[in-house]
This record gives C-alpha cells, sequence and structure tokens, in this order.
C-alpha cells in the first residue's frame, strides 16, 4: 500500500519526503511502461522535482479516447501487465465515449483508503446504516464507492439504483440514517413517495446524513437548504471525483462545506488556465482548470490530466476540523461551459439563480441548437408543484438571470415535472448542433 495513515491530517512538509518518494518511483514506472506518455513526452524524462512537472506537455480524455480505440481495450497507457489487473470499470460517458477503467489490487486499495477519508470527513460513521444508491453496472461510482463508504466502519446497503418502492421500505423497515446519491436523486424519491405512499413525508424517513456526489447542486445554499428542509437531513458535498483519476478524493466536513483535497500522498494537483494551458498558483482566490498526477498507480497512471473541472481555490490554510489539504469549489466543467457575449456561463450558475425563485422546481435545461458564438442563453426552466407560467414570471426569471448573471436569457417556462428525474447523472447542457 502506498499511503499515508492521517495523510490527510498532516502538514505539506511532513508529506514532502513522502511524496517526493512515491514520485521517484512512479515517474520511473510511467517511463518505462506507459507507450502513451513515451509518445507524448517524446524522449523526455519526467522531471525528478514535482515542481518542474509544468515542463512536460499535458494530457486529456481526448487523448485517451484516440488510445483505447487504438489499442482496446484499455489503451497504451495501461503501464503494468494485464494480468495485475483486477477490476475493470467503465465511465459514465457523461462527457463522451465510456473509458475502460483497470485497477490493480493495489489501485482498488488506495482508492478505497482515499475515498473512505471522504466518506469520514463528511460524518459518517460506525454509528450509521448507509444505503448506497449509485449504479453497480460497472460505474467506478458503484461498488468502488461502496467500498469507500465500508472503509469508514458503516453498514453499507448495496442497493443501487431502480426499485424506488423497494428502496423507500427498506429505509423504513432496516432504520437507515444516511444515503449515498446524485443530488438530483431525492427528487426521484419525492415523486415516488407522493405517488404511492399515502401521508409519508420525505422527513418521515428518518434519513439524517446525505452523501452527495457525481453532480453539482450542493455549492447552491438554496438547493442545500431544501434538502435540509424537505429531508431533515444533513446534506454533504462527499463524493468529489474523476473516474480516470480517483473516484473520490474531496468532500466537504461539518466545519466547511467547500470540498478538502484529501489525497495529497497519492496525487498531485496542479492548476492551469483553461485557454492557454499556462500554469498557475495553487492560491487562496485562484480560479483555473484542476490537473492531476497519480504519484501511486499501477494500472492506468496518468501524469499532467487534465480533468476539464475549474475550480476556485478557497483556502489553503488547515481546516478547523483539522485537515490540511486545500480547500475549493467546483465551479462547472470546461466542456459544458457556455460563452453568451464574452462572459462564461457554467449550469452550476443558472441554477443558483433558478433555485431562489419559489414558482419554479429548479430543474431546468439549456439547449444549444446551433453552434456558438451565443447572444443570448436559452434556458427551459421547470414550474413547480401548482404554480402556473406568465409573462411576468417569464420576465422575472430573465431578469434575475441577468441581474445575476449578467448575461441576457430567452427562458420557456416547462410544465412540472416536464424533464425526466434520472437516477444517475443528470446532464444540463444539450448541444444538438454538430
Amino acid at each position: 500500500m502506498s499511503t499515508i495513515t492521517n495523510a490527510d491530517r498532516l502538514s505539506a512538509a511532513d508529506l514532502k519526503p513522502h511524496v517526493d518518494a512515491a514520485w521517484t518511483r512512479q515517474s520511473a514506472h510511467v517511463a518505462q511502461t506507459s507507450g502513451f506518455y513515451r509518445d507524448l513526452w517524446q524522449g523526455r524524462m519526467p522531471p525528478r522535482d514535482l515542481r518542474d512537472l509544468p515542463d512536460l506537455p499535458l494530457s486529456d480524455k481526448a487523448q485517451l479516447r484516440l488510445s483505447q480505440a487504438a489499442h482496446p481495450p484499455f489503451g497504451d497507457y495501461l503501464a503494468a501487465p494485464r494480468s495485475l489487473a483486477n477490476r475493470l470499470h467503465r465511465t459514465s460517458g457523461t462527457t463522451g465515449q465510456a473509458m475502460n477503467l483497470a485497477l490493480s489490487a493495489r489501485d482498488s486499495l488506495i482508492t478505497q483508503e482515499v475515498g473512505g477519508r471522504c466518506h469520514s470527513a463528511a460524518g459518517l460513521g460506525p454509528d450509521h446504516t448507509v444505503v448506497h444508491c449509485l449504479n453497480y453496472q460497472m460505474w467506478m461510482g458503484g461498488l468502488t464507492d461502496h467500498m469507500t463508504l465500508e472503509a469508514t466502519g458503516a453498514l453499507v446497503v448495496p442497493f443501487g439504483v431502480g426499485s424506488t418502492d423497494l428502496l423507500i421500505r427498506t429505509i423504513l423497515e432496516v432504520g437507515i440514517t444516511a444515503i449515498s446519491c446524485t443530488p438530483s436523486y431525492p427528487a426521484v424519491l419525492e415523486r415516488v413517495i407522493a405517488d404511492r405512499f399515502a401521508g409519508l413525508k420525505p422527513r418521515d424517513l428518518g434519513l439524517k446524513l446525505g452523501l452527495f456526489g457525481g453532480e453539482p447542486g450542493l455549492d447552491d445554499p438554496a438547493f442545500r437548504a431544501r434538502l435540509r428542509d424537505t429531508w431533515g437531513m444533513e446534506p454533504r458535498n462527499a463524493n468529489y471525483g474523476v473516474s480516470d483519476v480517483f473516484s473520490n478524493f474531496a468532500s466537504e466536513c461539518p466545519h466547511d462545506t467547500r470540498l478538502h483535497f484529501m489525497a495529497a500522498d497519492v496525487l498531485h494537483p496542479e492548476l492551469i488556465d483553461p485557454d492557454t494551458g499556462a500554469p498557475l498558483a495553487l492560491e487562496a482566490g485562484a480560479s483555473g482548470e484542476l490537473v492531476l498526477t497519480h504519484l501511486a498507480r499501477d494500472c492506468q497512471p496518468l501524469v499532467r490530466f487534465r480533468t476539464g473541472d475549474i475550480i476556485t481555490i478557497g483556502d489553503t490554510e488547515p481546516c478547523s476540523c483539522g485537515r490540511t489539504g486545500f480547500r475549493f469549489s467546483v465551479v462547472g466543467r470546461s466542456d459544458d461551459m457556455v460563452v453568451v457575449r464574452g462572459l462564461n456561463m457554467f449550469p452550476s450558475m443558472v441554477a443558483a439563480v433558478l433555485n431562489e425563485i419559489p414558482e419554479l422546481s429548479g430543474d431546468y435545461r439549456i439547449t444549444l441548437d446551433t453552434p456558438p458564438p451565443y447572444d443570448t442563453l436559452p434556458v427551459q426552466a421547470e414550474l413547480a408543484e401548482g404554480a402556473a407560467a406568465s409573462a411576468d414570471l417569464k420576465h422575472r426569471v430573465e431578469r434575475a438571470i441577468k441581474t445575476r448573471l449578467g448575461a441576457t436569457a430567452t427562458v420557456t417556462l416547462c410544465p412540472t415535472n416536464s424533464f425526466p428525474k434520472t437516477e444517475g447523472k443528470t446532464k444540463r447542457v444539450i448541444r444538438s448542433h454538430p
């Protein structure tokens, strides 16, 4: 195992000897065994000092897709004998072609340890019974996140998705106190409860802790408050990850709703300008695209991998919870960003506006029928139960978006339940043009 006990509570100075030694081993492993990176680096060797890592070119998801297409099923960035791989996952394919992920036994154990830190930080422990409602069908979020939940000592119920009536009965009968799912999944449960369980309210289920991940949403205080009021549970952003890298390596704690970076002993973070690729200082107040490098990975090690996630660094000092990793917020994905007259718009920004208007359910879509550039932001906003569409409401929503975000929006009000309530990830930006 290559993790350090209590690494999430150690200072950078205390971790440095381990990190330097880990990079020495890992860089040699990649240079010797990864055809993908040998080709990308064109004869250059990885630097000995991580501070010089920006001398190497960036890698990205598009390159990995080409690699897997040319060298199926795992690509030529598989850096270990196939016999060493003992688990295969697939990415969800939300942002494109699904990818095959190979893990060795050591890769799996490290992933479990790091994810366990995250769920523990979010408040899960041996006194909880938690139901895990992510897709177990090959997706990393199913089995792997199940194991990270187990790493906290909690009793874990491997439910998955579907059979919602059975889930509700199971929560009631077993005395489940926590749920692990996407932020949009409680809306699915609310609809089923209203339709099929007369007299039952969401808070009657007795859930006390919600562990959410896989989608944005909880950064919006209005959405968080709605979950708390409707369910009577404490919502926590407990599961931030990048499937190609780690399924979960950042979580909030009870003291700070920003994500804490939990993997400094096995993962090296960088920040870059998403447009130019230029390195940015990872310091409080900085914003940019998160880039990650494995410090301990057998099967598919990645070096300077562009996650596509735009983050803002909130603090680099230790948190009052005792954890030392930098704290950050995810602004959005670079591939979900819509530029409207020079303004960068992310779905989470639109959601924050819509969630403050009581006549709306908070569900929405941004449908782009033409290629850029865009003069206006086309938003389809779903009405709340019992609310009626009107010209006044439409104009009020458009004004709110203009006032808060600075962009002109064309809003279409859609009837209640217009959009499917998904059990997996919900895609908000729909691009129908080539």
